[in-house]
C-alpha cells in the first residue's frame, strides 16, 4: 500500500467521520446528514463529505498533501442523498475503484437503511415490490410508483415500534435494487412518509415533527454496507457500519 494516503492524509469534511480503511485502499465514511457525497461544483466544497475538488469525470476527489508529494485522490464508489445520513464509499486505487463499481452495477453489494416514518406498516415484515417512473424537471429529479416501467424492490421489517402519538415506526430497509428516491418512494406509497422528507413527504407533519423536535433532517440512514470482490485473483470482502443518529432514538 506503499503511496496511499492514511486516514491523516484524508480532508474529512465537517462531522464526518472515518469508518474504516481495508489493507487495500478500499474505506468507509459516515456523512452526516446535510452534506453533499462530492460537490457539484466549487463552491460546494466546504459542505462535501472531502473538504477538496472533485472530478466529476473520474469521479474523484483531488487534493494536496500537506507534507508535499503527488497530488492525492480518493474514487467515490457510491453516493447518497445530501439529506440522508450514513455509509459512503471511496478508494485509494483507480483501478480497484472500477472492478467495486462494477460490482455496484451487478447489483451485488448488500445495504441496509433505517427509516423513522409516521405511521404503522399492516404486517412486520414485507416484501415491497414496485415500477417506479423516473424523471428529471427543471433540473430535479422526481420518483413517482405510478406508471412506472423501472422495477424496485425492497425488504421491509419492523425495528420498532414508537410509543408516543403521532405513532411513529422505525423501518429496517433493505433494497435489493438501487434506484433514485426509491426507499422514499416506496415508503410514501404504502403511507408511511418517512420523516422530514421535503419532496415525497407529509408536509404538515413534518412541520409539526419539526417544531417539537427541533430539527428538520430527513430521517433515513444508511447503516450497513456489505460486498465481496476479487483483487490479485483472490476474495475479499468489506464491511462498513455507521450507527443510527441519535436523534432517531430521541424521536421514538
Amino acid at each position: 500500500m506503499s503511496g496511499l494516503p492514511d486516514a491523516s492524509d484524508l480532508p474529512l469534511g465537517r462531522d464526518v467521520t472515518l469508518l474504516h480503511v481495508d489493507e487495500r485502499g478500499v474505506l468507509a465514511f459516515a456523512k452526516p446528514a446535510g452534506l453533499l457525497s462530492h460537490p457539484n461544483e466549487p463552491g460546494d466544497e466546504p459542505r462535501s463529505t472531502l473538504r477538496a475538488r472533485y472530478d466529476l469525470e473520474t469521479e474523484a476527489y483531488e487534493w494536496e498533501s500537506p507534507a508535499g508529494g503527488p497530488v492525492r485522490r480518493c474514487w467515490l464508489l457510491n453516493r447518497i442523498d445530501s439529506a440522508t445520513s450514513g455509509v459512503l464509499l471511496g478508494c485509494l486505487r483507480e483501478d480497484l475503484a472500477v472492478e467495486i463499481r462494477n460490482q455496484f452495477r451487478r447489483k451485488q453489494v448488500r445495504k441496509v437503511y433505517f427509516a423513522l416514518v409516521f405511521g404503522t406498516p399492516r404486517a412486520p415484515l414485507e416484501l415491497w415490490r414496485d415500477m417506479l417512473a423516473v424523471q428529471r424537471h427543471e433540473g430535479r429529479l422526481r420518483t413517482s410508483a405510478r406508471a412506472g416501467n423501472i422495477p424496485a424492490e425492497c425488504r421491509m421489517s419492523v425495528a420498532r415500534r414508537g410509543l408516543r402519538e403521532p405513532r411513529l415506526t422505525l423501518l429496517r430497509l433493505e433494497p435489493r435494487t438501487g434506484r433514485s428516491h426509491q426507499l422514499r418512494v416506496q415508503c410514501a406509497q404504502r403511507g408511511l412518509p418517512i420523516i422530514g422528507d421535503q419532496t415525497y413527504g407529509d408536509f404538515p407533519r413534518n412541520r409539526e415533527f419539526a417544531r417539537a423536535a427541533g430539527t428538520r433532517r430527513l430521517f433515513l440512514h444508511a447503516a450497513e454496507t456489505s460486498f465481496e470482490y476479487q483483487w490479485n485473483g483472490a476474495p475479499q470482502s468489506f464491511a462498513a457500519r455507521a450507527p443510527v443518529p441519535l436523534e432517531f432514538e430521541q424521536a421514538l
